[in-house]
């Protein structure tokens, strides 16, 4: 796996903000990831309530550029890292009570040790009816091969446990967490956090972000083959209860009566 690593993360600290930047470069530059994040970008941004009011809070913003999809977009990091707008945890948040619409996610919620905080925030956050919506790591019979022996984050579905011990924003992790608390103990969570509804989660296979080695290892296909497979997944998305890498999640914060 070490042979495999992209040449620009050798020797980094994935917990450093210099290890941020770089995995935007790598986006930027791998134009078969970029396609992947701007399809997961237009997904996330056509599940944000339309509404005049209120703003949307990206949380974990320092990789991507989501910014283009979303006009207004509030971008936060938990550091200062190029052209993000707010510093901040997002478990906790400086933003105003019941002064977002959405809080758009993209591979943040399982770093996040103390999720509880983090729901209890959002919870205070949103307007009634926002949303908070998220693209994670789920949990099939294929992804638990995948993100035990081909990833380098933590992954642990037994656990009974949504916690894990804080260390750095990126090494700390459990990647089943997402799968862990909207399916398995989804009714543990409905009950704790009664002002929020699970509204969707929507299945996506993964096989073509794999081929291309993600922002961490180098792209081992082509693009065009990378196309291809991209192709296959939509076709054979009947089958994504097996073998999803990841899912789109939306919570909505039910409407006061």
């Amino acid at each position: 796996m070490r042979f495999l690593m992209h040449p620009d993360m050798h020797g980094l600290d994935p917990d450093s903000s210099e290890a941020s930047t770089t995995r935007a470069a790598i986006i930027r530059n791998k134009s078969a990831l970029k396609s992947i994040y701007a399809e997961w970008y237009a997904s996330l941004a056509a599940a944000v309530p339309k509404s005049p009011d209120g703003r949307v809070l990206e949380i974990g913003a320092g990789g991507g550029f989501l910014g283009k999809y979303i006009p207004g977009l509030i971008t936060s990091e938990i550091d200062q890292v190029p052209n993000v707008d707010l510093i901040a945890s997002g478990q906790q948040l400086s933003v105003k009570d019941s002064s977002l619409r959405a809080i758009v996610m993209l591979d943040v919620l399982h770093h996040l040790p103390r999720v509880l905080d983090f729901f209890s925030e959002a919870q205070r956050c949103l307007m009634p009816g926002g949303a908070i919506v998220m693209v994670e790591p789920w949990v099939t019979s294929w992804s638990r091969f995948v993100y035990r022996y081909l990833h380098q984050e933590p992954f642990d579905p037994e656990t009974d446990q949504w916690h894990f011990p804080e260390r750095g924003p990126m090494t700390q992790a459990n990647s089943a967490l997402p799968w862990m608390i909207f399916a398995r103990d989804r009714n543990a969570f409905q009950h704790r956090f009664q002002s929020l509804e699970i509204s969707a989660i929507t299945l996506n296979g993964g096989f073509s972000y794999l081929l291309t080695g993600g922002v961490t290892y180098r792209q081992i296909m082509p693009d065009w083959i990378i196309t291809l497979v991209k192709k296959m997944e939509s076709r054979l998305a009947c089958w994504n209860s097996l073998w999803a890498l990841f899912a789109k999640i939306i919570i909505k914060k039910r409407t006061e009566t």
